[in-house]
């Protein structure tokens, strides 16, 4: 091996550990005020304040993974465009900005015209809809900052500044959480503090990201123009595998809201409650290892310097890897513990299902891992049939056709089993796919 090779392997495993591990803390950030939202809810509105939020949820997925579908596309075209040199680059940024005001705006009306019937929607019965009105009103109202904060984020980490991304994404949960704990006690506002906080955080994303949008250092570029649906569709190709990998949490906290409540009622809603927002934090890591190695997929990718994405690949599965088993690990040795903290009110009923909710289900994650970031490697090699597939079948059918049969088959043991089997099946077609696209990038 020659001495460039080798230190080009060097700056390939440098670059990668730098940007996925800040990507990762930047990731555990944005999970840590929903767990923040949870815990001070728990303790204000005990399990209904619990199962409300839960409803809700589906609704932040959908919100952030339109904005990430948007962001991390967008970005990802503008890094392969930058390192092929093509002036087409300096197009998507702009472009993504104006979509994320215009469905933001989509949003925003429906909070502040219809809280109501979309809690009810969700599955929400009378108490639990008046506790989750105000909560829902509020947050959707902030619609287009969440979605541009994601953009100004992924174009941040894309133009070569994960740390202030990075930092971005950690003072705004930061900001967040201190602020839950403000507006709910001392200031005694309950829910709708816990939403103000939310709704505000994203604002402090955007604004330390402008720190670098408005550098020296920033390649980014701002042009006035037309929203193009072309561009738009062009980015979204690459941004669905971001999409997915935000809304696959929301269908299944949908899905199985629905089927819980048929088995359980609002006692196995707060038990699942517990059991999606912890699993928010693992998914965080996750998408931190696709999210954080993407620019580096994508630059390398589109330098046509292949051994270096395949290195990038296998230091994001064995990462991936490492991480599922120690998350596997501590929540079957602690479930208890996990599930004591959202419990404020002792229910001994709620805590039996969420302890063995917990230890079930979070077995999945030795696949949802690797398909988490299978799907980011296939988007940022612009592998755009492949990502779209295997993301569907992992974000819709396999969740949803797994938790209706094994819920009838077995109850609740089977809504909990739910999650692993699915993500089995898909991480099956998802070795299909990348051995498919690694092939095809040896022997074009």
């Amino acid at each position: 091996m020659t001495s460039t090779a080798s230190a080009k392997k060097d700056s390939a495993g440098g670059l990668f550990a730098r940007y996925v591990s800040q990507n990762i803390l930047g990731m555990l950030g944005l999970s840590a005020y929903v767990l923040a939202d949870t815990f001070f809810i728990s303790l204000a509105q005990g399990a209904d304040g619990i199962t409300a939020l839960n409803l809700i949820l589906p609704l932040y997925s959908l919100i952030f993974a339109i904005g990430s579908m948007i962001g991390v596309g967008s970005a990802t075209r503008f890094k392969i465009y930058r390192a092929r040199g093509d002036q087409e680059a300096d197009y998507y940024f702009s472009n993504a900005i104006i979509f994320a005001v215009i469905f933001g705006l989509i949003f925003s009306l429906a909070g502040l015209f219809f809280p109501g019937p979309i809690v009810r929607l969700l599955g929400g019965t009378e108490d639990i809809v008046a506790i989750g009105i105000p909560y829902t009103r509020i947050f959707m109202l902030f619609g287009p900052f969440f979605m541009m904060n994601y953009i100004c984020n992924a174009f941040v980490r894309n133009d070569g500044n994960p740390s202030l991304a990075m930092t971005a994404t950690f003072s705004s949960s930061i900001f967040n959480i201190v602020m839950d704990y403000v507006l709910m006690f001392p200031l005694k506002m309950g829910m709708p503090g816990a939403a103000l906080a939310t709704a505000f955080s994203p604002i402090v994303g955007i604004g330390i990201c402008c720190i670098h949008l408005f550098s020296k250092k920033n390649s980014v570029r701002f042009r006035l123009q037309l929203p193009s649906l072309r561009r738009l569709g062009r980015a979204c190709q690459l941004g669905v595998a971001a999409f997915m990998g935000e809304i696959s949490s929301g269908v299944t906290t949908m899905v199985f809201n629905f089927l819980i409540l048929g088995l359980t009622g609002n006692t196995g809603i707060a038990a699942y409650g517990v059991v999606a927002n912890v699993a928010l934090v693992a998914t965080a890591v996750f998408n931190g290892i696709s999210q954080g190695s993407q620019p580096l997929l994508s630059d390398y990718y589109g330098k046509n310097d292949d051994k270096s994405v395949q290195k990038i690949l296998r230091l994001s599965i064995i990462t991936g890897i490492a991480a599922a088993v120690l998350i596997i690990l501590v929540t079957n040795l602690i479930p208890d513990v996990i599930v004591a903290v959202f419990n404020n009110e002792n229910n001994a009923e709620m805590a039996s299902y969420a302890v063995f909710g917990v230890q079930l289900y979070f077995t999945g994650f030795l696949f949802a891992g690797f398909n988490i970031i299978g799907t980011g490697f296939l988007s940022a090699t612009e592998s755009a049939a492949w990502a779209f597939i295997t993301s569907v079948l992992r974000g819709f059918v396999a969740i949803s056709l797994c938790a209706l049969l094994l819920s009838a088959l077995f109850g609740m043991t089977g809504v909990w089993l739910a999650f692993p089997v699915a993500e089995f099946i898909t991480a099956v077609l998802m070795v299909i796919a990348i051995a498919q696209n690694v092939r095809k990038m040896r022997t074009k």
